[in-house]
């Protein structure tokens, strides 16, 4: 699977991601690092990717057509029930 990784998720879950099999799209540590959410969602729409944040604007693009949103919102999120989420692709 194709996934894009908003830099709000850990790196830990990007490694796990990539160990389970995904094409991992990650903006961190390149030219695109701190890009708005509208250049980000471009590049998942680019992609075909599953885009997996924990801002919860992401929810006023579901209606659009698009290959997946997967936004994480806990009431007491912490960096391991972040991972847990995620890792459950």
């Amino acid at each position: 699977m194709q996934i894009l990784v908003d830099e709000n998720i850990l790196l830990s879950s990007v490694r796990r991601l990539k160990e389970m099999g995904h094409h991992v799209i990650d903006v961190r540590g390149t030219d695109r690092e701190g890009i708005d959410d509208t250049k980000l969602w471009e590049i998942a729409q680019e992609h075909s990717a599953l885009l997996i944040s924990t801002d919860k604007e992401f929810t006023q693009l579901r209606s659009e057509p698009h290959s997946g949103i997967l936004i994480i919102r806990l009431k007491q999120p912490n960096s391991k029930k972040i991972h847990q989420r995620i890792t459950v692709l």
